[in-house]
Formats: C-alpha cells, sequence, structure tokens
C-alpha cells in the first residue's frame, strides 16, 4: 500500500523530470521609447499569447497607433489592433501561429504613415 512518503518521493521524481518551461511561460518585458520625434514610456510585457502594454504606457498625439511585436525590427506580419487610447494598461493577442519566444521587441507603428512612433527591447 502506498504511504504519503512513496507518494510524495514519487512526485518529486515526476516533476523532476518534466522541463520547468512546462509549468511556467516565459515573460518577457521592456520599456517603451519613442521613435519619429514621437515620446512614449512605460513598460511592455510579452508572454504566451498575449503583449500587455502596462499601467505606466504614455504615447504623445499619433496617428493610427498600432502593436506589433519585432525581432530586431519592425515586422508588419505581427501587427495587431490599434490603441484604444494614449495612456494606460491594453492587451493584445498574438496573431494565430505567432509564437511570442520568436520576438525580442514590441513596437507602437503608425499604419497610416507607415513610421515607428515608439519601441520597447524585450529581455
Amino acid at each position: 500500500m502506498p504511504t504519503r512518503r512513496s507518494f510524495l518521493t514519487a512526485a518529486a521524481g515526476l516533476a523532476a523530470a518534466i522541463p520547468f518551461a512546462s509549468f511556467a511561460q516565459s515573460v518577457k518585458s521592456g520599456t517603451f521609447v519613442g521613435a519619429s520625434g514621437h515620446t512614449s514610456s512605460g513598460g511592455v510585457a510579452l508572454s504566451g499569447d498575449t503583449v500587455s502594454l502596462l499601467d505606466d504606457f504614455r504615447l504623445d498625439r499619433a496617428p493610427d497607433p498600432k502593436v506589433a511585436p519585432g525581432r530586431d525590427g519592425y515586422d508588419p506580419a505581427t501587427l495587431m489592433g490599434p490603441r484604444a487610447s494614449r495612456r494606460g494598461a491594453s492587451s493584445y493577442a498574438l496573431p494565430a501561429g505567432i509564437d511570442a519566444a520568436d520576438y525580442n521587441e514590441v513596437w507602437i507603428w503608425c499604419e497610416e504613415f507607415n513610421v515607428p512612433l515608439a519601441v520597447a527591447k524585450l529581455s
């Protein structure tokens, strides 16, 4: 008959056999810096299938700001929805087939004029 000790020993062995990454999603984060003469600040986090602009996010007046993850530059294939507000927190679902692990930046992009408004390097 199994005892509590034998159960805990078996569970510990099973947990050791499964990589830690299976238990927790990797979270990358960074801080926005303005681009193309625009002013921006605040934090961003990229985890799982979500890009989250944090409460302290700020962007000056700019037309058509949209969010997009990038890899050493802006990637138009990852362009997500428009910013509802130029201040505060918001979250965006990554497009289908996009793996957050492949990206090291988050961009705020002006689609109307095809210029960057802000970028955050992720670590």
